[in-house]
């Protein structure tokens, strides 16, 4: 029977929602697999509910695993800014930043610069996402840096970790801000019930995370604000909003189940755009990279009322 390893990525996610990712079938196929008998972690039979740990071993019955045929050659990714070091890009949304596993088949990021830049496939210290130092969510565009060679891989990773790389997003979020500039510092942590990311107050444990926001302009039942995180985490300001109840327009998974007033807008994305990084260079020079709102946001802004 296949089975894959879990990732860091999917750890303490539910067994369910990963083997969702994975296959690309219902939750309801999977869940009844599940509760057959025919998954395990670590030749134990699972709950659906129950979060699968890192390095965990996964296995499961041999089904078709193909995606609707997709052609990664024609996923186009323009480049903002190049050199011999790095390379930052205008990801797309819709589109995944590098694969979880061995058997996941979606399109990537990482498969179409591989397909212009072969080198890059040796550089970092995982063979799933080579030269990647940070990620965008799947539903989230905007500007993204990849490193091209170990020395800068080393130092882009160093550049996150110390936190002097500056990155700005723009979002929608449902509601009224009451403040024209504010910041939430909620500490963050993976929720065991929910498989997503909660915010935590008080005592509860979780990571540090910042972040700083603007308005940039008012509408009628949302507000759109310029977004600067002091910090990494996963899915960070899609939980910081959720946490102080204006969460971010076209959310499916961080969302209020009912807002007054406020009719719910399914984009079919995350009004959520990664609109500058500003980084250093291997020659140690400050370079800011912008990219601006896709299209189809520009499109939704136009159209809110403001009264």
């Amino acid at each position: 029977m296949p089975k894959f390893i879990i990732a860091d990525t999917q750890s303490k996610k539910r067994i369910d929602q990963i083997l969702v990712e994975v296959l690309n079938i219902s939750r309801e196929k999977i869940q009844a697999l599940i509760k057959a008998g025919e998954v395990t972690i670590n030749d134990k039979v699972p709950k659906p509910h129950t979060p699968a740990q890192l390095n965990d071993v996964v296995v499961y019955p041999k089904i078709s695993t193909k995606l609707p045929k997709q052609e990664v050659s024609n996923v186009e990714i323009p480049i903002l800014y190049e050199d011999d070091d790095l390379v930052v890009i205008n990801k797309p949304a819709g589109l995944i930043v590098h694969r979880t596993n061995e058997i996941d088949v979606r399109p990537s990021v990482v498969d179409t610069l591989l397909k212009k830049y072969k080198g890059m496939k040796k550089i970092g210290d995982n063979p799933l996402r080579p030269g990647i130092v940070q990620r965008l969510d799947r539903e989230v565009s905007g500007v993204m840096v990849v490193a091209k060679t170990q020395a800068m891989f080393e130092d882009l990773k160093k550049q996150f970790q110390d936190r002097t790389v500056e990155k700005n997003y723009t979002a929608l979020v449902y509601g009224k801000l009451p403040k024209e500039h504010d910041s939430i510092s909620f500490a963050i942590a993976r929720s065991k019930s929910q498989g997503r990311m909660v915010a935590r107050t008080g005592e509860q444990a979780g990571k540090d995370a910042l972040t700083e926001w603007d308005v940039v302009d008012r509408f009628k039942n949302v507000t759109l604000v310029n977004v600067k995180i002091h910090t990494g985490r996963t899915h960070q300001i899609r939980v910081h909003f959720l946490a102080v109840d204006h969460p971010i327009v076209g959310d499916r998974l961080y969302r209020k189940k009912s807002m007054r007033h406020v009719k719910e807008k399914n984009l079919g994305r995350l009004f959520l755009h990664a609109n500058s990084l500003v980084i250093h260079l291997a020659d140690g020079k400050k370079k800011t990279v912008k990219a601006p709102l896709p299209k189809e946001l520009k499109m939704i802004l136009d159209a809110l009322p403001r009264k």
